[in-house]
């Protein structure tokens, strides 16, 4: 299943191998080795709630963007560099300036899809995301100016915790469905517990499976059927989405996570 990526690596590491694919998903990242911002920096990227959705009590999976005062009050219709004073051009999200080579400090009105340039939807193609991710990391990446000054090696480690975020969240379709909802101000609370009478009872039945299965053969059997259930799901949460179903959706993300925990337990025995 998913597993771990260590995206904060050195500069030459990134580009000279291929990354794994996925994160684990208790969902965004209990293994990851970026600083968190204070708790101050943090809180102007937060969506109000409309929905609220505890079902991942374990979960250290965080919506939050690293990003400096100075980028919460960043004008999005002003952009101009901060170095050069160069105006933006292109279609680009103004991360970087083409002029002065300088990195801007993080804009909050740019979220992870347009970061790769992708139009803000659930189905995505997941395999151009990597090629996207190592491009801005060429230009973000902290090692990159580390003799520059404080301020832009601060704008660089945001920028690029940023894109890292970015890339996890959309590379897989748990986080990535979670994410999409936020921005349409569905916040998924990570702590509720579920109260689905048939889910319960099917997760129950898929852990005893679990636990009694007399060999690997078994087990693999079992990782396939929740692989198949997870893409179900998944496809009733685009139906979903796409109607503006947002209760729904939100149950729909339910199912997937406790799939999703399912097929980690399983590949823990395998």
């Amino acid at each position: 299943m998913y597993k771990t990526k260590k995206l904060c690596a050195p500069l030459s590491t990134i580009f000279r191998g291929v990354l794994p694919t996925t994160r684990r998903l208790s969902p965004y990242f209990s293994n990851s080795r970026i600083p968190s911002l204070p708790s101050h920096l943090q809180s102007s990227s937060r969506v109000p709630p409309r929905y609220a959705l505890h079902f991942l009590p374990n979960s250290n999976f965080s919506f939050q963007n690293l990003c400096s005062q100075s980028a919460a009050k960043l004008d999005s219709s002003t952009k101009r560099c901060w170095n050069c004073v160069a105006d933006k051009t292109g279609t680009t999200p103004f991360l970087y300036c083409d002029s002065c080579r300088s990195i801007q400090p993080v804009d909050l009105s740019i979220d992870y899809f347009q970061i790769f340039g992708l139009e803000k939807k659930y189905e995505i193609e997941v395999d151009g995301l990597e090629g996207k991710y190592k491009d801005w990391q060429k230009k973000l990446h902290p090692d990159l100016v580390h003799s520059k000054s404080e301020k832009e090696r601060g704008y660089a480690a945001e920028q690029s915790a940023r894109v890292i975020d970015a890339y996890r969240t959309l590379s897989k379709p748990l986080s990535r469905a979670i994410y999409i909802l936020r921005l349409e101000g569905v916040d998924v609370d990570e702590e509720q517990t579920v109260s689905d009478p048939e889910l319960l009872t099917e997760i129950m039945e898929i852990r005893e499976a679990v636990e009694e299965a007399p060999d690997s053969q078994a087990l693999n059997q079992i990782q396939s059927k929740m692989e198949e259930k997870l893409e179900e799901s998944s496809n009733s949460f685009v139906n979903a989405y796409q109607s503006r179903n947002f209760d729904e959706a939100v149950a729909c993300i339910q199912r997937m996570t406790y799939y999703q925990r399912a097929s980690e337990e399983i590949l823990k025995k395998l």
